[in-house]
């Protein structure tokens, strides 16, 4: 019985818990760590209702201790892609035909869970899997999952309650139907709440859904699944696998009823799934929603009139929170001449001062960079770096892969304000540098809007209003996240719905109502009470 509207009013942000010493959910994220670290785990792929299992074990080492072993996934094949596609399609009917507070409830119920009885367990899958400290973990498995969760709930509440006016003698209204297909989720490593919302978000609105996390998220993705299967989420609706990428949207954009893809990863990879539903349009039941999130090479500007304190501490925790492995993470900055030695040394200094090491010690600032290619590439901008005349190491440089995949925080000044890490990125703990005369500053601006293809967060820092605006102004749209004295980072469901345009993707905004109407396939129904019975209008009467 369906006789009563159901709405969700807007929550609040899940409070963070900061884990200082003798507080109680410092022992216990310590106490979970513990107790994942001295287990190893088989990972299946969620088919259905099956868990998969195969002969192609892959190990799980944390990026921070190699020598450790997680456990290992069981890594799939083509036709588990196809497995994973048909038993998507399977569940689709009886999925989207469910009501929407028994929908909503399941998401209700797993943020629920996530928040209680998961917190520290995921936390700390988190930690180890994708070396994470315990702060950095905690606002992203935990607040920002939970923050995911719950408002998406309340903005597609929001969205059915919308509806078109109906004049007497009609009614007029408009539901809201899911894709017909299924819905591909692709997703990184760098953060469990993205990977979980990439495939949360559709399948909240009625899809259902194929998700492909980054291997090296898998370990955190488990423990999610757990969560979801407790909560009540029917088989089929979210299937899981671990198979080659490029095998899988291959598959995938082949497929007639493939309705939709929800990205993030690089502008390349991006590029490329395009090109390949592009060329496949001709085979869909209906055009494809295509969403992404892709990169950034993101920018902290300071004026002359900046707080040189407040540029220096932003300029830290945006560059090397999480060993710099956030898409928004400051990445290049450019500092005014008048600011710039004041600002250098004791960027300097406090860089020294940083921690570097495993995840299980609280002490610890960063730690290391997710694998082996991500290190070594690193490893050659900083090479590089030393050999260039361009370019100077002021503080960090080294590196070491002997106990896992270290990179030392790293700052780079160069005289080319177009040099290479000036320009790509290296998504790692390294942050560049250009000084600029004082009194250059609209000529900066230019510089700071060509420099990159990029265009996902940036910062202007400044005590100087007419400064703000003219930066505001000039570079609206180098960024899709823009802050005011603030770091490029740290963008909270519902306060700052997430993503940026150019090569940084779609900009359908994570975290908002925007994301949500993305898949959704509305239909207008029109109703009329008294239809009309003679065709002519009163115009076609003779005088």
């Amino acid at each position: 019985m369906n006789n009563a509207y159901f709405y969700y009013p807007e929550p609040k942000n899940e409070t963070v818990l900061n884990y200082a010493p003798n507080s109680a959910e410092r022992a216990a994220l310590k106490e979970a760590i513990a107790q994942l670290k001295i287990k190893q785990i088989d990972i299946p792929m969620y088919i259905g209702a099956e868990k998969v299992f195969t002969n192609h074990k892959i190990q799980i080492h944390p990026p921070h201790e190699t020598s450790h072993v997680l456990g290992c996934f069981n890594m799939g094949e083509e036709q588990h892609v196809h497995d994973a596609i048909k038993a998507a399609l399977a569940a689709r009917s009886q999925w989207a035909a469910l009501s929407w507070e028994h929908r909503a409830g399941i998401f209700m119920r797993a943020a629920e869970l996530l928040a209680t009885k998961y917190r520290f367990k995921m936390n700390a899958a988190t930690m180890l899997g994708q070396s994470k400290n315990a702060f950095q973990a905690e606002i992203d498995a935990a607040c920002e999952l939970i923050d995911f969760l719950r408002f998406n709930v309340h903005f597609l509440s929001k969205i059915y309650q919308e509806q078109p006016i109906s004049p007497v003698g009609f009614n007029n209204r408009m539901e809201y139907r899911p894709l017909e297909g299924f819905v591909l989720a692709v997703t990184p490593f760098n953060f469990t709440a993205i990977g979980a919302n990439l495939a949360c978000a559709p399948a909240m609105c009625g899809n259902v859904i194929v998700w492909k996390p980054s291997d090296a998220q898998i370990y955190s993705a488990q423990v999610f699944m757990e969560i979801m299967q407790e909560a009540g989420l029917p088989d089929g609706v979210i299937n899981v696998i671990y198979t080659d990428g490029p095998k899988t949207g291959e598959i995938c954009f082949a497929h007639p009823d493939f309705s939709g893809i929800h990205f993030t990863g690089s502008t390349g990879v991006f590029q490329q799934m395009w090109n390949a539903i592009g060329t496949n349009i001709h085979k869909y039941k209906t055009y494809p929603r295509i969403v992404g999130e892709t990169g950034g090479k993101d920018f902290v500007l300071a004026h002359k009139s900046a707080l040189p304190d407040a540029v220096t501490a932003n300029l830290i925790r945006g560059a090397f929170e999480y060993q710099g492995q956030k898409c928004s993470a400051a990445s290049r900055a450019y500092l005014p001449s008048n600011l710039a030695p004041e600002i250098l040394a004791s960027l300097v200094a406090q860089t020294k001062d940083l921690k570097m090491g495993v995840v299980d010690d609280f002490t610890n600032f960063v730690n290391a960079v997710i694998n082996e290619r991500s290190f070594d590439k690193i490893a050659a901008y900083l090479d590089r770096a030393i050999q260039s005349k361009e370019a100077e190491i002021i503080v960090g440089g080294n590196y070491n892969k002997e106990k896992g995949w270290f990179i030392e925080p790293t700052v780079i000044l160069t005289t080319n304000p177009f040099y290479e890490t000036m320009c790509e990125e290296l998504f790692g703990p390294v942050l560049t540098i250009y000084v600029y005369p004082e009194n250059d500053f609209e000529a900066i601006l230019h510089t700071v809007d060509t420099t990159s293809a990029y265009a996902l967060t940036g910062a202007i820092f400044s005590q100087d209003r007419y400064a703000l605006e003219m930066a505001t102004n000039k570079l609206v749209n180098s960024a899709g996240n823009f802050y005011i004295n603030d770091k490029p980072t740290g963008a909270v469901v519902g306060q700052q719905p997430f993503g940026g345009a150019r090569a940084s993707g779609t900009n359908d905004k994570a975290g908002s109502m925007l994301n949500m109407l993305r898949w959704l396939s509305p239909r207008t129904i029109k109703e009329t009470f008294v239809p009309v019975t003679n065709y002519q209008y009163p115009f076609h009467q003779a005088d």
